[in-house]
């Protein structure tokens, strides 16, 4: 068995749950760098869609932050940038 890396949780998680954030990440991979992630995904050729979400805090408020969704056709294969345009 292979050793997993941050990317390939972070693929894995996406497959199963659709959507993450920096939360999430931090609480569910041990990911404090989830962006740097996303980044290196996309140098690979991955493609994400990006939105912006609000989220509670801990002060009884929300804040805003990016949620990263991964695109793959229905087949489960990955979408590529031309595809996505």
């Amino acid at each position: 068995m292979s050793k997993q890396t941050h990317t390939s949780r972070l693929l894995d998680y996406l497959r199963t749950h659709s959507t993450i954030t920096s939360l999430e990440a931090i609480r569910d991979l041990g990911n404090t760098r989830l962006s740097a992630s996303i980044f290196n995904l996309k140098e690979e050729g991955y493609y994400f869609e990006t939105k912006t979400v609000e989220v509670p805090n801990r002060f009884g408020s929300t804040t805003k932050v990016a949620e990263y969704k991964l695109m793959e056709n229905n087949n489960g294969n990955q979408l590529s940038l031309l595809d996505a345009i």
